[in-house]
């Protein structure tokens, strides 16, 4: 959740640095700090509360110079977020700073305290510096230290350390948090995330689990988990390091909503085969007979993704006729799933990195089932654990809350629907036609929506001060009601529910009166009738009724406050429209109030702890 940045190259590193800290922002943190070591026993440490301007002001006051160095944003997991607990934290002659939780800290700590060490911080972090400082005074060299250190320490990490009496080395070490490595001619990176020095390099080496590496200004050397030197594969990465810039808009966020006809067809482009009726997901190498044999798909996935894989749920088991369950990642290994041989175990996640996603399919692998994940960052951790993986081309999100990545995956769902059903037999050539065609109709119908967002905005000059919303859907509805106030609690910090709209009278209907604004989603679609009806519920007891629906439906404009027309689309595709719709909705509301709207206070972008 924690972004960190390192290099040693010939260049002065301070601005490197602060601007690859800058594209990691979007993961959310409350802290930052910066270190860098120019010479043998010289060392500078900078940190601060807040935002990284907060930084960049100490700094620019009394700029240093070194072309080694190390910086650090911090969201708090151990200790509040203070100057005192902000990273890089400095032990003897060792500069770290860190991503994860160490969850033996406790007794490092008890251990390192009898032996005379003195604790500044609350961190666990701090820890390991006092750790690697004590191993190093038995130690052949820094990168020595580190292994003996990492022996004893339980928990996720990716560590970026130096030794200030080591001038020309950098020591990367990681474990189920993310680490990448760049190498340009004269120098080395680190970072938790590729944006973070993408315009230095475009070749980039992902270490596993249980990696450590040594980086000088001439050289990369990898090692495995038990010290012995090993060859990662380097990928040259294509992202444009522009379309991580706002490029006119506001927010990120905006910018991302408008970019989502591109990134879907960049998800469909090259898969979809529309005269096949079938889906070319031939990056998915799981044996054909082990999909014939599929009797059960469990789901796991957290957040946002966990919305669109109950989305996926509708059309994958009425075309696939293979039961779905969707579970939350975060509680599924801490009971006892049912799991055999026949089970296909699909993970959901943007960043591949989600800790108990990551969990549970490894915890679903253990049991015995095939792993699939879908994900938009290349050879990220849950990826390279699965059996097959369906990546979505979403590029890389800023904005904390996901808007693009959602929409991408539900797309990516789709044509899982349709790879499965005609594997199974289920789905015909020709319902698999229709379905491709109404998916590569998507973009069109989702630009149609943003070239209209006057009701978007009147429905925040409108509710902007309510204290609380109500989202309402049926059948693929129902997910997108949940994801519309998970957006706008997020942003907005207004309270809001999602419900099934057939559930309103079984408790949430006791909430309704005259202040309340009810988000209904009503389009025309084969619950339509009952939908109506549940909304005729709400109005009765005076809820202020926002209705998104089907382009030409004049049934609610006596009934709603607001009514939002939508394009008309195929009812498989439906809720990709409504998604986009919501997020404007949202969106609109949080501008109005002023809110951080890319960085969210206490959310992180991608959450790598438990």
């Amino acid at each position: 959740m924690c972004g960190v940045v390192g290099y040693i190259g010939l260049e002065d590193c301070a601005t490197v640095i602060l601007n690859g800290l800058k594209k990691l922002e979007y993961r959310g943190y409350d802290s930052a700090g910066l270190a860098i070591s120019e010479t043998a026993g010289a060392l500078k440490v900078i940190r601060a509360e807040g935002k990284l301007s907060n930084l960049e002001k100490i700094f620019y006051q009394e700029p240093f110079e070194g072309t080694r160095g190390l910086g650090h944003i911090r969201w708090a997991t151990h200790g509040a977020p203070t100057e005192i607990n902000a990273h890089p934290h400095v032990a003897g002659s060792i500069v770290l700073a860190h991503n994860g939780i160490i969850e033996n800290y406790r007794e490092l700590r008890d251990k390192l305290a009898a032996l005379g060490r003195e604790f500044s911080s609350a961190t666990d972090t701090e820890v390991v510096a006092h750790l690697i400082d004590s191993e190093l005074k038995s130690a052949s060299s820094l990168h020595d230290a580190v292994l003996k250190s990492l022996a004893q320490v339980e928990g996720s990490y990716a560590f970026v350390v130096m030794d200030i009496n080591e001038p020309d080395t950098l020591v990367v070490a990681r474990n189920a948090a993310p680490m990448v490595l760049g190498r340009s001619d004269t120098a080395a990176f680190a970072a938790s995330d590729i944006p973070a020095v993408l315009e230095h390099t475009r070749k980039f080496v992902f270490l596993h689990d249980g990696d450590t590496a040594v980086l000088t200004r001439e050289k990369t050397s990898i090692f495995d988990v038990s010290g012995t030197p090993v060859e990662r594969p380097e990928k040259h990465i294509q992202w444009d390091p522009i379309s991580a810039e706002k490029q006119g808009y506001k927010h990120f966020m905006l910018k991302e909503i408008f970019e989502q006809p591109t990134r879907i067809i960049d998800t469909l482009r090259g898969r979809a085969d529309v005269e096949a009726g079938d889906i070319n997901l031939g990056e998915v190498d799981i044996d054909p007979e082990f999909l014939k044999k599929v009797n059960r798909i469990t789901v796991v996935a957290c957040g946002g993704s966990f919305y669109s894989a109950m989305v996926s749920k509708y059309f994958i088991e009425e075309h696939t006729r293979i039961p779905v369950d969707v579970e939350l990642a975060s509680e599924y290994r801490y009971r006892k799933p049912i799991i055999d041989e026949n089970t296909l175990c699909l993970a959901i996640s943007q960043s591949g990195e989600t800790a108990d996603t990551l969990a549970a399919l490894r915890e679903a692998k253990r049991l015995g089932a095939k792993v699939m994940s879908i994900c938009n960052v290349i050879e990220s951790s849950i990826p390279r654990e699965s059996d097959g993986v369906l990546y979505t081309h979403a590029g890389p999100e800023i904005s904390v809350a996901s808007t693009k990545a959602s929409t991408t995956q539900l797309v990516a769902l789709s044509m899982l629907g349709i790879w499965l059903g005609r594997r199974k037999g289920t789905l015909s050539a020709e319902q698999g036609r229709s379905w491709i065609e109404a998916l590569r109709a998507v973009p069109t119908s989702i630009e149609a929506v943003l070239t209209n967002l006057e009701p978007y905005k009147d429905v925040a000059k409108t509710y902007a001060s309510a204290s609380s919303f109500l989202y309402l859907g049926r059948g693929q509805q129902y997910p997108v009601a949940l994801e519309g106030a998970l957006k706008l609690k997020e942003i907005s910090y207004i309270h809001a529910e999602g419900y099934a709209s057939g559930e309103m009278k079984h408790g949430p209907i006791a909430l309704i009166d005259e202040k309340m604004p009810v988000v209904a989603i009503a389009l025309k679609d084969t619950v339509y009738d009952k939908t109506i009806s549940n909304l005729m519920e709400a109005h009765a007891r005076g809820g202020k009724i926002i209705a998104l629906v089907s382009e030409g439906d004049r049934s609610l404009s006596d009934t709603a406050e607001i009514v939002i027309e939508l394009p008309q689309v195929d009812e498989r595709v439906q809720s990709i429209i409504t998604y986009v719709a919501v997020q404007l909705i949202s969106y609109f509301i949080a501008d109005l109030k002023g809110t951080d709207i890319d960085q969210p206070r206490n959310l992180a972008k991608s959450v790598t702890v438990e």
